[in-house]
């Protein structure tokens, strides 16, 4: 089991749910984080810290969220490890909620 990053994080990446996580688990893009899955630890801290309500664990991503998982895992592997609060972009509220934002995530 493991905690996934999903769609509402892009553009918005707060960094809230960073320094909660006791395992050092989230990774960080120029617009995006997502969680490591062989280091997170299922505890479930990082959930309500999250003000865009982007992380689900991996057994509750919506159906149209599942390509997440994967996304997760390779990220994962490639962008550096974030452990302490960032401020969030300046627009990142403008962001909230914004469907579909996959075409906007930055590699």
């Amino acid at each position: 089991m493991t905690f996934v990053v999903a769609d509402n994080c892009i553009k918005c990446k707060f960094t809230d749910c960073v320094p909660v996580c006791p395992v050092d688990a989230f990774y960080e893009g120029e617009n995006f984080l997502v969680i490591h899955p062989d280091i997170c630890i299922d505890c479930g801290l990082c959930v309500p810290e999250c003000p865009a309500e982007a992380i689900f664990q991996d057994s509750h991503l919506p159906e149209s969220q599942q390509h997440y998982l994967q996304l997760n895992a390779e990220l994962a592997e490639v962008w550096p490890n974030i452990t302490e609060l960032k401020p969030a972009p300046e627009d990142a509220n403008e962001w909230l909620d914004v469907p579909n934002k996959l075409p906007l995530l930055i590699k």
